[in-house]
């Protein structure tokens, strides 16, 4: 690190689970973000602004008006523009020291694998269940940690998923496959309030940068969920499927 960093980060480095080697941690580390939208806005600003040296940011989508309410990674001159164009710009402006790769493209199931293979952990801060099972088996398959989140209305949720820890779970023990893209769990239908997705999206940073850099117990095999209306936080453990088609007994054996 030179003068610069280290007057930069001096307040995470001043904490003595964490100190220089934490932080020299982050710096080395590349982290898939998937979504750069109400989850993902948060997320990679936190992980630049503490320091983490390499994010690879994925999003085929465009800023809509309707996004400003709680995506605040973009602003009214970005609306039509690609988000991860947008929130490079935003990164950018706030740490120009961090290396950025943008994938503006819809992931494919190669084009996953080959992202999940060149990074060190995925924040997975997309909408759907059908992206979110694609990059859960990305992740199994190069026992690369994942760091999930969802919100909807007044709730959201977190959980780490560590396929390099043997009695971690994986998305799939949490939710089958045949769970559908009910209207009633979309943004644009049921609604979401604006801080909430900070919320969810700081703990999913949280839990980023404490698995990086080796900090505290983080939520490996164990769910996060707020309720914002109550502000009550519930945390259930959820143990590894020996049976799950991705990550048990019988997919292991292959």
């Amino acid at each position: 690190m030179n003068d610069q960093q280290l007057l930069r980060y001096s307040r995470q480095i001043m904490l003595e689970d964490f100190d220089y080697a934490g932080q020299q941690r982050l710096l080395d580390s590349k982290v898939l973000i998937v979504g750069l939208g109400g989850l993902g806005s948060p997320v990679a600003m936190y992980l630049a602004a503490a320091g983490v040296g390499e994010l690879w940011l994925a999003d085929f989508d465009t800023v809509e008006l309707s996004n400003l309410q709680r995506q605040i990674a973009h602003g009214m001159s970005d609306i039509g523009r690609l988000k991860v164009i947008s929130a490079a710009e935003t990164i950018q402006a706030m740490n120009p020291d961090i290396r950025l790769e943008l994938i503006s493209e819809k992931l494919t199931t190669q084009l996953l694998i080959d992202a999940v293979g060149k990074v060190d952990l995925v924040v997975d801060a997309s909408d759907n269940f059908s992206t979110r099972f694609e990059i859960n088996h990305a992740c199994v398959a190069l026992k690369t940690p994942l760091v999930s989140g969802a919100a909807i209305r007044t709730e959201g949720q977190v959980i780490v998923f560590d396929a390099t820890v043997e009695s971690s779970p994986c998305y799939r023990c949490l939710y089958q496959e045949s769970a559908t893209e009910d209207s009633s769990l979309s943004c644009s239908e049921s609604g979401v309030l604006s801080p909430l997705v900070g919320m969810v999206g700081s703990v999913q940073a949280m839990e980023a940068i404490k698995l990086l850099s080796k900090l505290g117990d983080t939520l490996s095999g164990k769910l996060l969920i707020v309720d914002a209306k109550t502000m009550e936080w519930r945390k259930l453990s959820v143990p590894r499927d020996a049976d799950c088609p991705v990550c048990g007994d019988g997919a292991r054996a292959q």
